[in-house]
């Protein structure tokens, strides 16, 4: 059992569910059905929720490594707060009209920080 990894995974679950109810509630209430059909603040909506699915499993497979390491629970919580806080700002900032950018250039850095950092890591753990 990964209970470290379990529980951010359902945090950041709950983020994706979120980002995706963004982009089923747009699409109802503007009665559009395929692809993006040109609306700008649709494919914001969409690629938000794509971003957090392109970069939150590779994360979360990385944080569960570690766990599984038995690194300190408290980089490992280190570690899952980061992509969470990254995907909750990242998902925040970018699909709002117009885009708050701080909120999404921070939390593209918290996410591939955690990326770089969770790869350092497992080498270094690897080379031990």
């Amino acid at each position: 059992m990964l209970p470290i990894t379990s529980f951010y995974a359902s945090l950041i679950a709950v983020v994706f569910l979120l980002l995706s109810a963004r982009v089923i509630t747009y699409r109802r209430k503007n009665r559009l059905s395929l692809g993006d059909e040109g609306d700008k603040s649709l494919l914001k909506r969409m690629r938000a929720q794509a971003n957090c699915a392109e970069y939150a499993p590779f994360a979360l497979l990385l944080l569960a490594l570690i766990e599984m390491t038995q690194t300190p629970n408290l980089i490992v919580h280190i570690l899952g707060l980061m992509i969470l806080a990254g995907r909750v700002l990242h998902g925040y900032g970018f699909s709002h009209s117009p885009p708050i950018m701080n909120f999404r250039v921070a939390g593209t850095a918290l996410t591939l920080s955690m990326l770089a950092l969770s790869a350092v890591i497992l080498f270094l753990t690897a080379l031990i």
